[in-house]
């Protein structure tokens, strides 16, 4: 049976013979004397490609003398259809298809199997013919052709099969003619019969294992109410019986956004200011927060919270128990702070749940001699890179970019891994992520509608301003006849039929530009944010994390700060009396130096971190020429002096000098 299935093959697209007989006789159909006339004709044949006889294919291009053996052809890439007269063709003649040029600037994903290529169509790279921003592998789209079969090959974007199967059968993608390999499959769909039975929370207090499941007990398993598809024993989500409702994080962000909660009191978010876009279609509602079970709310009050508002500074120090004595030491070289890093995080034996121990090192010290750094310092560095880095875009409120060469290094990844170790291990606010950003963390994307402020490519928004702001459907004709080759690139095309349309139109660009083209770096850096099970509280408690992911801390003042720092005992007084009075000099603009150079001098951080500064800062005076910070203890050494302004002078030449020479250090990396 193999070898007549092989025959079949060879006969299908050999040049010089015909399917004369019924499907019966034969082989498939040809018969054995025409089989044999073609292998006598074949044998005379060189393959061009292999140079031995036998090659019964040819190029079906009128001219062409190139005959070749199937693998051959499969090698040098002739394309075979396997429709009509199952015509092959050479390299050369081969069909093409006909894209207009220049319209593609960055790599897009394949849709099968999400890896990034060239939007360029040769052999091995196809594009759909009815979504336009769809391209595929040729080998991606055979696998799918052979598993789906011509009942269930179709678009991956829109679902269309008869436009679809034409072009791919012009272009030699074979689609048998069979049922779906999974409709196939014997008992394919017998697990839907069963029922979930595993607890999914991220920490299972049941000793028997998180399969373990007693029914009428708290270690029965409770399945979620949407979905089904998640599970928790009644100990570990608190639940006190099995009729109380239970939704898992999935769902509970989707019916959260969705209307399905209540709206809590006194809770707003800051709106974002839109200029030239219509407030119904671009305006984003503040996020809702859930109407709880029974159950969830008596595990909040138990953490002393209510309906998941809670002091993240709360948060950030429950997860730093899971920081353990054991400690990883990181070589950290201050003007190159992201590799540095990125080695660091990188090592196989680095743990995020080890304590980090910062080690400073110059590339021209040539003694290699190591300076201990302060962990806070370093955090605070590497998170202002991050901020400025490529990875992010936008001013103030920043989304994630499409850099296809980050992506390829995984770069999203180690940003998101980044950041959740800084915030565990005590590290700064990061401050600088848009609302959009913050909501398709929390929501998912599909839940979340961007705003024209998120867009900081200056052509896309004109176009969106222009679209918004037309006035008749011939003004919107016109900027989609001015944009035809952009919104066909983002299979945003459509009919206009009125006015009204450009909302939809809008949306469609808005949602491609800010979320769909970045759903690759999103879900890397989403899976590095997951790291000590940062992410999980992000969606958990959103409105704690908002505060610090979509706003700079509180600024400083000489209150704040006198408070902040504690005072060793047997200090001088007259110098204390100095500090406060320095403090308030500062704060009223009298002095040359900062609220925020006072504690980056003594501290390495520019704000108070969310979990506090550990240790606690403190303040001591000594007989020094003058004033010392110690970063690593963040202790601020006063020096003594006899009068006021001698205290002022020699604080503001201090730190103002010493900031100085350490932002010229690192400062032609950092934002790099």
């Amino acid at each position: 049976m193999e070898i007549n299935q092989v025959t079949h093959r060879l006969s299908l697209m050999s040049s010089g013979i015909w399917q004369r007989g019924k499907e019966e006789e034969g082989v498939y159909g040809f018969l054995i004397e025409d089989i044999r006339k073609e292998v006598n004709r074949a044998s005379k044949l060189k393959c061009c490609v292999c140079k031995k006889t036998g090659a019964s294919i040819g190029c079906v291009a009128p001219r062409c003398k190139r005959s070749y053996h199937f693998p051959c052809g499969l090698q040098r890439e002739c394309l075979f259809q396997f429709t009509g007269n199952f015509a092959s063709f050479c390299w050369t003649h081969r069909p093409v298809q006909i894209i207009t040029p220049n319209n593609y600037r960055e790599s897009l994903p394949c849709t099968i199997c999400l890896e990034f290529i060239e939007p360029i169509p040769t052999y091995t790279i196809l594009r759909s013919p009815c979504c336009k921003n769809a391209w595929f592998h040729r080998d991606c789209l055979q696998v799918q052709a052979i598993n789906a079969g011509v009942f269930f090959f179709r678009c991956t974007v829109c679902n269309n099969s008869d436009i679809f199967q034409k072009e791919m059968l012009r272009m030699g993608i074979h689609i048998p003619e069979k049922d779906a390999s999974w409709e196939l499959e014997e008992n394919a769909y017998q697990e839907l019969l069963q029922h979930y039975e595993h607890c999914d929370v991220r920490r299972c207090r049941c000793k028997e294992g998180r399969d373990y499941n007693v029914p009428n007990s708290k270690w029965e398993i409770k399945r979620c109410q949407c979905c089904g598809s998640s599970g928790t024993h009644l100990a570990c989500s608190l639940l006190q019986s099995w009729e109380q409702n239970w939704e898992c994080l999935e769902c509970r962000g989707i019916i959260y956004n969705s209307g399905g909660f209540q709206k809590a009191k006194k809770h707003t978010l800051p709106n974002t200011n839109i200029v030239g876009i219509n407030d119904c279609l671009l305006e984003e509602s503040s996020p809702k927060l859930p109407r709880q079970s029974p159950g969830a709310q008596h595990k909040d009050l138990l953490r002393q919270g209510n309906k998941f508002r809670r002091d993240i500074s709360t948060i950030i120090i429950e997860l730093g128990f899971q920081i353990i004595k054991k400690t990883k030491r990181l070589y950290i070289n201050k003007a190159d702070i992201w590799n540095s890093a990125l080695n660091g995080f990188r090592n196989q034996k680095f743990n995020p749940s080890y304590t980090i121990e910062v080690v400073y090192i110059h590339e021209n010290d040539n003694f290699g001699i190591e300076h201990p750094g302060s962990k806070q310092e370093f955090l605070t560095l590497l998170m202002q890179h991050l901020e400025n880095s490529p990875l992010f875009e936008g001013s103030l409120s920043k989304n994630l970019t499409l850099n296809s060469q980050a992506v390829k290094e995984n770069l999203y990844y180690e940003a998101g891994k980044m950041l959740a170790i800084s915030l565990v291990h005590g590290g700064p606010s990061p401050g600088f992520f848009s609302k959009t950003l913050f909501n398709c963390l929390v929501y998912g994307p599909e839940n979340t509608l961007p705003v024209l402020d998120d867009v900081s490519d200056f052509d896309v928004a004109q176009i969106l301003i222009r679209v918004n702001t037309a006035t008749n459907v011939a003004d919107l004709n016109s900027v989609m006849n001015e944009c035809y080759n952009y919104l066909e690139l983002i299979g945003c095309l459509r009919l206009i039929t009125s006015l009204s349309d450009k909302y939809i139109l809008a949306k469609d660009i808005l949602t491609h530009h800010v979320i769909k083209r970045v759903q690759a770096p999103f879900e890397s850096f989403k899976q590095g944010l997951k790291t000590l099970g940062v992410l999980e509280k992000i969606q958990t408690y959103p409105e704690a994390f908002y505060s610090i992911f979509c706003h700079k801390p509180e600024n400083l003042s000489a209150k704040i700060l006198s408070d902040l720092f504690t005072v060793h005992t047997l200090s001088d007084a007259q110098s204390l009396g100095f500090w406060n009075s320095y403090l308030q000099a500062v704060e009223d603009g009298k002095s040359a130096t900062t609220l925020e150079d006072i504690l980056i001098f003594a501290t390495g951080c520019n704000s108070i971190p969310p979990a506090g500064f550990k240790p606690t800062p403190s303040i001591e005076c000594l007989q020094t020429d003058f004033p010392v910070g110690n970063k690593c203890n963040n202790c601020l050494a006063l020096p003594i002096t006899n009068t006021y302004k001698e205290f002022q002078d020699k604080m503001d030449f201090a730190i103002r000098n010493t900031l100085r020479l350490e932002k010229e250090e690192s400062c032609h990396y950092i934002g790099q």
